[in-house]
């Protein structure tokens, strides 16, 4: 089985709120799932799913610095590096991409790999997503970079350019790492299955939330999500989880 990263996931809201917004927000997308208004659920929620999905990239680009950082010759790039990520986590983006471009001509794939990543972050948080978008396609076409880092920016040029690319071209693209043995089967999965909401076709969006609800190698809040989402769309992964875990527990027996 492959093996999965685990992402770090935000949590910004106490948990009380946060569950009953939760419980509002899928009462109002089983309304407009069940009215057959599959139009209306993309344009009104969305984006706020895509946005679940592009901060568990963030978080995940940093784990996968630090997992490369151990295994990659430290020195000056790795100061360089760290000294960049700093500027931007305070908002000195100018600092922060100047202070990436001497790790950007690093011999090390992983370190040029990484600054790429951390760089399409913040120009695109400076509103520049064509360029951080390019800079992630260029990444994700690099045969020299390591596979993982291939793979995430493939995903995270995707969750960019989500509201403006067609999703017949989100699942084309994302389609190969969307299944269970793949790393990243949580984020690739989600894109795929909006992009099926938007194309309204339920039937395919289901079983794809329904398959990553019971998969235990996907972060508990993408299954979450997946779960709830499965339920709107008349699959219920609870009962699906519950008896796939029985027939594993009687064939051990």
């Amino acid at each position: 089985m492959a093996r999965k990263p685990e992402t770090p996931q935000p949590d910004n809201a106490p948990g009380g709120a946060a569950s009953a917004q939760s419980d509002v927000f899928m009462r109002e997308v089983d309304d407009a799932l069940r009215g057959d208004e599959l139009a209306m659920f993309w344009q009104r929620y969305g984006r706020w799913l895509i946005l679940a999905i592009v901060l568990g990239l963030a978080a995940l680009a940093g784990w996968l610095f630090y997992q490369n950082s151990v295994e990659e010759a430290a020195g000056i790039k790795s100061e360089q590096f760290l000294k960049a990520v700093d500027a931007a986590k305070r908002s000195n983006f100018d600092g922060s991409l100047n202070g990436l471009d001497p790790v950007l001509d690093a011999d090390q794939p992983g370190y040029k790999a990484a600054a790429t990543l951390t760089k399409a972050g913040v120009l695109a948080e400076q509103g520049k997503k064509k360029e951080a978008a390019a800079a992630l396609s260029e990444l994700a076409a690099d045969t020299t970079a390591p596979q993982t880092y291939r793979d995430l920016a493939l995903i995270r040029q995707t969750a960019i350019e989500f509201d403006t690319i067609k999703p017949e071209t989100v699942i084309s693209r994302l389609t190969p790492l969307a299944n269970a043995d793949s790393a990243w089967f949580g984020s690739a999965g989600e894109m795929v299955a909006l992009a099926h909401i938007k194309l309204e076709q339920p039937e395919k969006a289901g079983p794809l939330f329904a398959d990553m609800a019971k998969n235990e190698n996907i972060p508990g809040t993408i299954r979450e999500r997946a779960r709830q989402m499965a339920g709107v769309l008349g699959i219920d992964a609870v009962v699906e989880i519950e008896e796939s875990e029985t027939g594993q527990a009687q064939e051990e027996e």
